[in-house]
């Protein structure tokens, strides 16, 4: 259950993957090549006359061979003359080339995330300030799951499926989306809807969600050869009445394409059921981790089970998605074999051992049995601890004992958490243009003159709206209190992702002038401008389809790096630089062989300070906690927290993908 862990075995079954995926391309080399000059060998034999009639042929006939033997010698004769080492070389080169090609395209397609993939399946995106009672009880699991979690909170498609799935598709959690069926909204209740999103969470956070677009994208590659015979045949069935020696031989090419093609698409359902069945095990058992409701996953999937549609889905589109899906989204002759899920009884055995073996009918309404308790907040709660060691601080260790599982604890804290914002607030931050003003007022300066200046830049300069919006919002933000202004921003990111790509370029350039404004940028205005950027960059400039990950295997690659992020680290909260020295060597004690030095606070660079936290996001996976131990040393070294290590921490952790949990206890002023 450990989520980085996690993250290195979603590595390693990448890896996995594109060697089955080089063996596949391979097979097909082969078969291409065999079908090639068996189709050159049979044309030979068909018109080349000196075979028939030739001696061997005569010989043939004299020992009383039949007119078959005579083909059969013809062909295989015809065959090994035609059979040469460049033109093997050569149609593997081509065949290679036309799958690197096409998955090339596809993963093209796939670029702007997990949008595509919802929308090609047909997907209808959930406005977030929908009215209609069953979508808003989605968006508000799907909002306490991401504020609970530290991630951006991802938009929500519903597909207009009758069977009951979900899936979670995306290449981050920044542009990540959650589909859910009609079915699922209708026969779910909040329960059982709540243990499935759980379980999508888990792909999203796991980094599953990237290892499936990216096997969209090059299984299609592997496929193209049975779309390209398929083609062939469609042309030949559209020259019907211009019968030739050529239209048969294209018929004949197009048939052996397609049979390779299905080779192909053999392998690629293999390739799909080997990664994706453990995944699906260990979401399972995040999703009862993160809610402590066992039974609300179980009991969806014995709904499934017990449903006459089950979790079937009827868009063409289904089998190039399934292995993306809650459970089976498509049917299949060998399921057991080829399945790119566990069957419903394992998984449902494996969260409760003592199932009767019974599923339950779907034929209610969900909304005639949702659960109408309440959680209660848990802000005040703390957790044991030995010495005297404040709540603020154990609360950190309890954080970073979670990055990226979060507990039930944070899932009804967020809950509180949004009960507790005001009306017009929340409801403002669930469309593009409050999204874009709560941000532009985060930033908004106290003092008159420059709130005066940045409020006119934003009159001339924003879109038409956002600055009255904003301007009638300062009072709400100006009042509001700090534990609220992460969790208002993970909801504004999901708002802002429905923005055009020029309205985002100028949100980016008006936010980046507001700052600004005062020719300095505190350290809150910097984590803002990070966390939003870094979750919203990957979906508007698409930077994530080819990227590397895990780059660098060991932290002495990025001693500097590591330096700059623990300096400004302690700076941020010690004037005194012997207070600021001990902070830092409680840090350093964290990193065995690492050589890094304090910086002074004038000489860190923020350019620098994003450059070095984009180079540390490709650290591998295990040795991210380290770096994560070390600013968590930094900042509870005096046993107490402020508010400004506590949202710089987050920051940190969100920008190298280990999403934080909520911390749930009081901080210290700062």
């Amino acid at each position: 259950m450990d989520f980085f862990q996690a993250q290195n075995d979603a590595r390693r079954n990448t890896n996995r993957f594109v060697l089955l995926f080089i063996v596949a391309v391979m097979v097909l080399v082969l078969l291409t090549n065999f079908l090639v000059m068996a189709f050159m060998g049979a044309f030979s034999a068909y018109f080349g006359n000196d075979l028939v009639t030739g001696r061997y042929a005569d010989s043939l006939l004299a020992s009383g061979g039949n007119s078959a033997d005579i083909l059969s010698w013809a062909f295989w004769k015809a065959f090994l003359r035609v059979f040469d080492w460049q033109m093997f070389f050569g149609v593997g080169f081509i065949v290679t080339a036309i799958v690197a090609a096409a998955s090339f395209y596809k993963i093209m397609a796939l670029s702007s995330g997990g949008k595509v993939v919802a929308e090609m399946l047909g997907g209808r995106l959930v406005r977030s300030n929908t009215e209609l009672p069953s979508e808003r009880r989605v968006l508000n699991i799907v909002e306490e799951m991401a504020i609970a979690s530290g991630t951006p909170v991802p938009l929500v498609y519903v597909l207009p499926e009758a069977g009951i799935n979900a899936f979670a598709a995306g290449f981050t959690p920044g542009d990540a989306v959650i589909g859910v069926t009609e079915g699922s909204i209708r026969h779910l209740n909040r329960d059982q809807l709540q243990g499935v999103i759980a379980h999508e969470f888990s792909h999203i956070l796991n980094g599953d969600i990237r290892l499936n677009i990216r096997l969209m994208g090059l299984l299609h590659g592997i496929l193209i050869i049975s779309i390209i015979g398929s083609y062939l045949l469609r042309y030949r069935s559209s020259s019907r009445g211009r019968r030739s020696d050529s239209t048969a031989a294209t018929v004949v090419l197009g048939l052996g394409l397609v049979v390779i093609g299905s080779v192909g698409s053999f392998f690629g359902s293999l390739i799909k059921a080997s990664v994706s069945r453990q995944r699906e095990y260990l979401a399972d058992a995040s999703a009862v981790q993160f809610t402590r409701n066992p039974d609300g996953i179980a009991d969806a999937l014995r709904k499934i089970g017990g449903f006459a549609e089950g979790s079937t889905l009827e868009s063409p589109s289904a089998a190039e998605v399934s292995h993306a899906f809650f459970a089976n989204g498509v049917r299949s002759m060998l399921a057991s074999f080829l399945a790119t899920h566990p069957p419903l009884g394992d998984r449902i055995r494996r969260i409760q051992p003592h199932w009767n073996g019974e599923f339950l009918e779907a034929g209610r309404q969900a909304d005639e049995i949702i659960s109408t308790e309440t959680p209660e907040p848990v802000a005040n709660q703390s957790f044991p601890f030995q010495g005297a060691i404040s709540p603020a601080v154990a609360d950190i260790a309890f954080a970073m004992n979670n990055v990226g599982r979060p507990q039930q604890q944070h899932l009804e804290y967020a809950h509180a958490l949004i009960d507790q914002v005001p009306n017009e607030l929340i409801e403002a931050v669930r469309e593009p243009y409050g999204a874009r003003a709560l941000i532009h007022a985060l930033v908004i300066n106290k003092d008159s003159e420059v709130r005066r200046s940045q409020l006119e830049h934003l009159e001339k300069q924003g879109d038409q709206g956002v600055h009255e919006l904003t301007a009638r919002l300062l009072t709400l933000v100006d009042a509001l209190g700090n534990q609220f202004r992460l969790p208002l921003i993970e909801i504004s990111i999901a708002s802002m992702r429905q923005l055009s790509p020029s309205q985002y370029q100028l949100f980016k350039k008006n936010l980046s002038v507001l700052i600004e404004a005062d020719n300095k940028i505190s350290i809150f205005q910097w984590a803002l401008q990070k966390i939003v950027f870094h979750n919203l960059d990957s979906g508007f400039n698409k930077p994530s389809v080819f990227s590397v990950t895990g780059k660098y295997s060991a932290l002495s690659q990025l001693e500097n790096e590591i330096g700059i992020l623990l300096s400004l680290l302690v700076h941020a909260e010690h004037d005194n630089y012997k207070d600021a020295e001990k902070a830092f060597n409680a840090a350093k004690r964290q990193l065995d062989n690492i050589h890094i030095k304090l910086l002074q606070s004038s000489i860190i660079n923020l350019n620098e300070l994003d450059t070095a936290i984009d180079r540390l996001a490709l650290l591998k996976p295990l040795l991210k906690p380290r770096v994560l131990k070390a600013c968590a040393a930094s900042i509870t070294v005096n046993n107490h927290v402020s508010v400004i290590e506590a949202e710089l921490l987050r920051a940190f952790s969100a920008a190298i993908d280990c999403p934080m949990p909520l911390l749930l206890n009081p901080l210290n002023k700062g």
